[in-house]
């Protein structure tokens, strides 16, 4: 009876200040807000779950188990920001110990509307690695506008900011990150030396989700058993 009681006061307590029981505060990890944590690559590998960083105003931390790992996943609710990144930013501190040039992925959703087109991307940098690009199978490069380099993509790019997105059904979370649109290239970084880089995300579509994201050397991982992997980066806090 006790038990009852309890959950009936919990249930009501959330219903009078206005919570959405599946949308709550991001906690990221254990770490201190002043100490962001370090996350250690591994034999070529870094896998890590989207939720864990302190991000800017406009992310939810949607908690919905039976579609995503870990603590749940991350979802845009700011306003749209088609040509202007840096709002909302989360930064990821990576150690890298193996240099090279890694592939870069993460399983997201489109949980706005039903066309595949729409709410399916968010902003991406890597503004100290050494290089960042995308790639055709033919060997076509893009480079994000405002670094100096060429050519850059079809579409929305600014300040070393790539779109990335995700197309065709089904809308839930899946493995797909591109850029340049109607002309798709795969996401690639290079590290040339050990040390720790940083990672920045920017809200981009109103309604687009991350759960998780991945980097691996290709020559080391297939895309399948790098997506496969269960293998979460171990991390410091810095």
């Amino acid at each position: 009876m006790k038990s009852s009681i309890l959950t009936l006061f919990v249930a009501v307590f959330f219903l009078a200040i206005g919570c959405d029981s599946d949308e709550v505060t991001p906690k990221g990890t254990e770490c201190d807000p002043s100490n962001a944590p370090v996350f250690a690559e591994s034999d070529g590998l870094l896998l890590i779950e989207f939720e864990q960083a302190d991000f800017g105003d406009g992310w939810q931390l949607v908690q919905d188990l039976s579609n995503a790992t870990g603590d749940g996943y991350m979802r845009w609710g700011g306003d749209d920001h088609f040509g202007n990144p840096g709002n909302g930013v989360a930064t990821f501190q990576l150690n890298i110990s193996t240099p090279g040039t890694y592939r870069f992925t993460w399983r997201s959703a489109v949980t706005e509307g039903d066309n595949p087109t729409e709410a399916n991307d968010t902003w991406l940098r890597f503004a100290d690695a050494d290089d960042f690009y995308g790639e055709k199978g033919n060997g076509s490069l893009v480079y994000p506008n405002g670094t100096g380099k060429s050519p850059t993509p079809e579409g929305a790019s600014k300040d070393g900011w790539f779109k990335v997105y995700r197309s065709g059904n089904p809308l839930d979370f899946k493995w797909q990150a591109r850029t340049s649109d109607n002309d798709a290239h795969n996401i690639f970084v290079t590290f040339e030396t050990a040390g720790t880089y940083t990672m920045e995300v920017s809200g981009r579509s109103h309604g687009h989700a991350v759960d998780k994201f991945v980097m691996f050397l290709p020559d080391t991982y297939s895309f399948d058993e790098a997506t496969q992997s269960t293998a979460f980066s171990t991390f410091t806090c810095k």
